[in-house]
């Protein structure tokens, strides 16, 4: 039995000469450290679950698909997981560029992890203060739902935090249920594909110095992910569950 299968690449593809481009989907998950943010993207993209990633990576994600019937490329950044200090939420500055880069913004916090949920309204005060008059719309993801037993956040809380926020919410496992973590990226892919060009890939004027603004060398550019190191973890992943069974 083959254990190891080629993965996925989540890159960008080259366009081809002379081709239309395809109109851009930018989406900013935004969390604190160890909810699964990057398992929760690379989930939706590829349909794979891997535990164990190197933290705050940081990577940038991008995949063409087709939402309702459109030819779109989603671009995911995924984000490094912000802290909570005596002093507020502690994160990296370019986590402000990234929620400013976005269209939408997913908040993500675990449910196994009650600091990670009380980050999530001073995060989405962040998105608010960046986003200021065109602030993005943003859901509420509660990350790992089938860890019952290491439960630390109630079910019903999740919901009372995003209906105080303004915001739709969804309970999801990243490592158990596709469809979920699917559906509700999609969903939000789906709100942002019926929006028009303007409100998020506008040709105008001020979305060409928006445009400028955020190429500026003081912001960052986010990293594309080292393919060749997910593989690795990858195999990594498999070799050590090879080894106990082999123990046993």
């Amino acid at each position: 039995m083959r254990l190891i299968q080629n993965m996925t690449t989540i890159a960008e593809c080259p366009a081809p000469e002379n081709s239309v481009p395809h109109r851009a989907i930018k989406i900013a998950v935004v969390g604190g450290s160890g909810v699964g943010k990057t398992a929760l993207v690379v989930r939706f993209l590829t349909r794979r679950f891997i535990g164990d990633y190197e933290r705050n990576a940081g990577n940038l994600y991008s995949r063409e698909v087709q939402v309702d019937g459109e030819q779109v490329t989603i671009q995911v950044q995924d984000t490094p997981g912000a802290e909570m200090t005596d002093n507020g939420v502690s994160l990296p500055d370019h986590v402000s560029c990234s929620i400013q880069w976005a269209d939408a913004v997913v908040l993500v916090y675990s449910v196994t992890d009650r600091r990670s949920f009380d980050l999530i309204e001073q995060l989405h005060q962040l998105v608010a203060r960046v986003g200021g008059a065109n602030m993005p719309p943003v859901i509420l993801l509660a990350n790992k739902a089938d860890l019952l037993h290491l439960r630390r956040v109630d079910s019903q809380q999740g919901p009372l935090m995003a209906g105080t926020l303004g915001c739709t919410f969804y309970e999801v496992s990243a490592s158990e249920d596709y469809s979920q973590v699917h559906g509700a990226f999609h969903r939000l892919c789906c709100q942002l594909a019926k929006q028009p060009p303007a409100a998020s890939n506008s040709s105008n004027n001020s979305a060409s110095a928006a445009t400028e603004k955020r190429r500026s060398p003081l912001i960052p550019r986010p990293k594309s992910p080292n393919m060749q190191d997910l593989k690795r973890r990858f195999k990594q992943a498999l070799s050590a569950k090879v080894r106990t069974v082999t123990s046993v």
